[in-house]
């Protein structure tokens, strides 16, 4: 069993990079969209109860995956309403089961988020497309990420495409397609 764990700033590609190793591997996709915007329809991004619920149903999604021995992809993004030893408590989860996780850390500069940073594929799930949101929160979302353990692999994908990174992942991982 092994997680890999894709991380990294808005629009650096994680749900579209993770997508094209999911269908190249058969690996499950469980991204972290797919609970913050269950959890975002009763609750404001943040609220306590917002946060509460969704570190919940993350966490308690992935000990299910792990206790059945299903490896399994996790796409996330580093900021500040998650608590900053979410990765940690992730990783340790999947240790102490005696398997493996891989981190996975695309790179996207801010010029590169600013350029991507309000396509519209964006919009089929609540992701951030607002420049100025983001804009006033470079800071926080870079502290967030030089929190997250020392990744497996790192990929600037301003430099490779979608499906560059993705054989990148593969290739280090040892998956099979």
């Amino acid at each position: 069993m092994t997680l890999i764990f894709i991380y990294g700033p808005p629009a650096a590609g994680k749900l579209t990079v993770a997508k094209i190793v999911s269908e190249r591997t058969g690996l499950p996709l469980f991204h972290n969209h797919l609970i913050v915007d269950a959890v975002g329809a009763l609750f404001p991004f943040g609220s306590e109860n917002f946060v509460r619920l969704r570190e919940k149903f993350w966490l308690e999604s992935m000990q299910a995956a792990i206790a059945e021995g299903r490896s399994f992809i996790f796409t996330f993004m580093p900021e500040p309403s998650v608590r900053a030893d979410f990765s940690e408590r992730v990783k340790a989860l999947v240790e102490d089961a005696g398997t493996d996780i891989a981190f996975v850390h695309l790179h996207l500069s801010r010029e590169g988020q600013l350029r991507r940073i309000a396509n519209a594929d964006r919009g089929k799930f609540g992701k951030l497309r607002d420049i100025d949101l983001l804009k006033d929160n470079f800071e926080q979302f870079e502290t967030a990420t030089r929190a997250m353990p020392e990744p497996t692999i790192t990929i600037d994908t301003a430099k490779h495409t979608a499906d560059q990174a993705a054989e990148l992942i593969m290739t280090k991982l040892n998956l099979v397609s």
